[in-house]
């Protein structure tokens, strides 16, 4: 077996939290001597979804050696795994703060660098919400009774966490219905913008979520 696909769900206390996300795995004629290689299947084509998603599907990650870091986190012949990408992609790039992946000037825990890390997990809500629709309109070939099955269970409260976010709580904060890890000090950057900007894709999910049977009309 040389091809591969999986799918990652967001985790809990992200702005992907929920999220259905498709990477394809191509496994060179040399693997295990070298790192697979990683598609990922972005329907938005954003920069706003993840700093390590790249054009045409490229993921930076020092594990796969397509970003820098040291010697002990680059691929290591015949003891790194499929697992690792996986988890590494999972904890590393779909994180809390994607925002820090990207940038080195702003210090993590500092005024401005919270504010410009909530700013970046609002468009990356946005664009997560974008992410869904498309995968429920379109869901991979094999795929389709799991992306049914997935917000099927995962739909009211998908929707919940929408509510919330346009109410104030930080995006990333709702963990099992529940505003979490809050911190009061740092206001929104640009509310209405983000409030307006969530309205059109939280309706359309609706929508989606309807016609799935996921969710009463």
């Amino acid at each position: 077996m040389d091809l591969m696909r999986a799918v990652i769900i967001g985790a809990e206390g992200t702005p992907y939290h929920d999220g259905l996300f498709f990477f394809d795995l191509y496994l060179p004629d040399d693997f295990p001597n070298v790192p697979p290689e990683v598609c990922f299947h972005n329907p938005c084509s954003s920069s706003k979804l993840n700093p390590n998603f790249g054009p045409r599907g490229s993921l930076c990650l020092s594990l796969l050696n397509t970003w820098g870091g040291r010697k002990n986190e680059r691929w290591r012949p015949r003891v790194s795994t499929i697992l690792q990408v996986l988890v590494s992609i999972q904890g590393l790039v779909l994180m809390a703060e994607p925002f820090f992946n990207m940038s080195s000037v702003y210090v993590r825990g500092s005024e401005s660098g919270k504010i410009m890390s909530r700013s970046y997990n609002e468009d990356a809500f946005i664009d997560s919400l974008w992410t869904m629709i498309h995968v429920i309109r379109r869901p991979l070939k094999n795929f389709e009774d799991f992306v049914v099955g997935h917000f099927f269970i995962e739909a009211h409260e998908i929707l919940r966490a929408c509510k919330a976010y346009r109410k104030g709580a930080q995006v990333g904060s709702l963990v099992k219905s529940e505003v979490h890890n809050v911190d009061h000090e740092v206001h929104k950057s640009w509310p209405e913008d983000f409030t307006n900007s969530l309205r059109c894709p939280m309706k359309k999910l609706a929508d989606e979520f309807a016609r799935i049977g996921a969710m009463d009309c």
